[in-house]
């Protein structure tokens, strides 16, 4: 897969807790959703990402490649 970026969409707002979670990506509010982005190195890593998400309680609205 080699080193990409991503775009994780979540729903709501994120506390200060689950922001330092993501501490080498990016964290931005949009209208009633989080957007977390960032490099991602493999596939691995992504599934990572994505089972931090899970485990912190938030729900994951989309993810998707950034060209």
């Amino acid at each position: 897969m080699g080193t990409r970026r991503y775009e994780f969409r979540v729903d709501g707002r994120l506390s200060e807790e689950a922001r330092n979670a993501f501490v080498d990506m990016q964290v931005s509010e949009v209208p009633l959703q989080t957007v977390i982005d960032g490099e991602v190195l493999d596939e691995s890593h992504l599934h990572g990402i994505i089972a931090q998400i899970q485990t912190l309680g938030i729900t994951l609205v989309s993810v998707h490649p950034i060209p």
